[in-house]
């Protein structure tokens, strides 16, 4: 218990550190080096980001292989696990390079009537130093840490680096230092986190790689990156639809409102703390009723607090985006449908989080792996034949469609052959969810429209909605889910 409530807390601690430098760092980038430079590097940023499609495809499946040796505690087992995903993540660092090269080819071709090449390429080979540390010497460290539910570990290591890196930008700025310099502290910066990984493991496990046999197979690799490969056609669907049978502003509007959403959806998948270890472990050690047991009391905690929030977000955001967007004259960023309805396909995208996490840490990747891709094919079909009449809503639509069949698979999936028992007690959640949005609603009309001006009048409304929230969802759950609840207290 006390190493969740670490993981949770430090799981939120980063999330608030990440919002706060978030915004500071780039208004001084903008405000000291133009627009178009901070453009250039998020492209840049963005660009090289795709290379963690490798990364994210295979770290689950090495952390749910990790799960059985670490409640074993067999040493020579996690050394082989290690020592072969060492070998993968050396392969995609080799790959990241010839990626590089690829991107310093052909992206200053791109920018060149803004930025002579060398500035770019420069700019280019700065940005991608830690990126290449992370895969060369720190993420099979990293996920063996995660697997032994010591998730509060990378967070500390992130805080402090974050921090440090939002120091050393604002004292490099003001010294009127290039940007290739301030790239250059940042990466290096971030470099320390592969090497903070690597010391923390050799110190507290005692793990040395040297000699160790690289034979073994870690099974199911590739499914796991074929899911990912899934993940990312649906989450990348929305933009790139109305980027090509829309316009860019339809796209910039869709930006603000899912900045929000998920910023929203990262604070409450914090509070999960890295559950998926734990449950990773009992699956490790055959303790299926437990599993059950422990599963069902998560998804209350879980649901209860996704709720509260999304909810409450549900009421706030098209007032909060009037007041964020307040003076921009050149789109109208004020959409309540398309917000709603976006609002719900995340929503729903966190109602199906622990199912998934379930999924991942049972290492049932191939399984799954049909109902993953027919969740972006329907995305992509819906969101297509929606667009021209419907616009922003269309995809949004699209989204909503998609996520929920997805969800209600997984969640029969994930019932039927992993907990072994009926998918009933998981919709019942979702029903209860359904009555009490519908309660919060009827409520926030009794109470009637509340005029919002401004930010103060913001935080009011937000806080007494917040409220209504709390005390109905809390009661919704000790009516439907008294049993369990004291099964909890025992």
């Amino acid at each position: 218990m006390k190493l969740t409530l670490k993981n949770i807390i430090s799981s939120l601690l980063f999330q608030v550190v990440t919002i706060i430098c978030g915004f500071i760092v780039p208004k001084l980038i903008i405000s000291n080096y133009g627009s178009d430079v901070n453009g250039l590097v998020t492209s840049i940023t963005q660009f090289l980001a795709y290379i963690t499609l490798l990364e994210a495809g295979f770290g689950p499946v090495i952390k749910s292989v990790l799960y059985k040796p670490i409640v074993k505690n067999d040493k020579e087992t996690i050394k082989k696990i290690l020592k072969a995903s060492e070998k993968i993540f050396r392969k995609i660092s080799y790959i990241f390079i010839a990626y590089i090269l690829v991107l310093c080819i052909v992206y200053p071709i791109l920018v060149s009537k803004d930025f002579d090449s060398f500035y770019t390429i420069s700019l280019i080979l700065i940005i991608s130093i830690s990126s290449f540390a992370e895969y060369y010497f720190g993420m099979t460290y990293k996920l063996l840490v995660h697997a032994d539910q010591k998730v509060y570990v990378t967070q500390t290591i992130n805080i402090i680096t974050l921090i440090l890196n939002t120091i050393f930008v604002v004292i490099l700025v003001k010294l009127g230092t290039s940007i290739q310099v301030v790239k250059l502290v940042s990466a290096s910066v971030f470099v320390l986190r592969p090497i903070f990984h690597n010391i923390y493991v050799k110190k507290k496990y005692g793990i040395s790689l040297k000699g160790i046999d690289d034979g073994y197979i870690i099974k199911q690799k590739w499914d796991a990156l074929f899911n990912h490969i899934a993940y990312i056609i649906r989450t990348n669907t929305d933009v790139v639809i109305l980027t090509i049978f829309s316009n860019i502003k339809e796209v910039s509007v869709y930006a603000v409102y899912m900045l929000i959403i998920n910023s929203i959806r990262n604070v409450v998948y914090s509070f999960t703390g890295g559950i998926d270890a734990s449950f990773g472990k009992m699956i490790a050690k055959e303790e299926y009723d437990n599993l059950n047991d422990k599963f069902r009391k998560f998804v209350i905690y879980y649901y209860t607090i996704s709720s509260i929030v999304f909810i409450a977000a549900f009421f706030l955001i098209v007032p909060f985006v009037g007041l964020y967007t307040k003076g921009i004259t050149d789109v109208n960023y004020i959409r309540p449908t398309f917000a709603y309805i976006l609002m719900c396909s995340i929503f729903m995208l966190s109602i199906k989080d622990p199912y998934n996490d379930l999924v991942k840490v049972v290492g049932h990747f191939k399984q799954t792996q049909k109902g993953a891709f027919l969740e972006a094919i329907l995305n992509i079909v819906i969101s297509i034949a929606l667009v021209f009449n419907y616009g922003l809503v269309g995809v949004a639509i699209g989204t909503l469609v998609s996520t929920t069949i997805r969800t209600i698979e997984l969640m029969y999936y994930a019932s039927k052959n992993i907990l072994k028992t009926s998918i009933l007690h998981y919709i019942k959640f979702i029903f209860m969810i359904i009555i009490e949005f519908i309660i919060v609603y009827v409520v926030a009309n009794l109470i009637g429209e509340f005029k919002i001006s401004n930010y103060f009048d913001w935080i009011i409304y937000a806080i007494i909605i917040t409220l209504i929230s709390i005390i109905t969802i809390v009661l919704i759950n000790l009516i439907f889910n008294k049993g369990v609840i004291k099964l909890k207290r025992k």
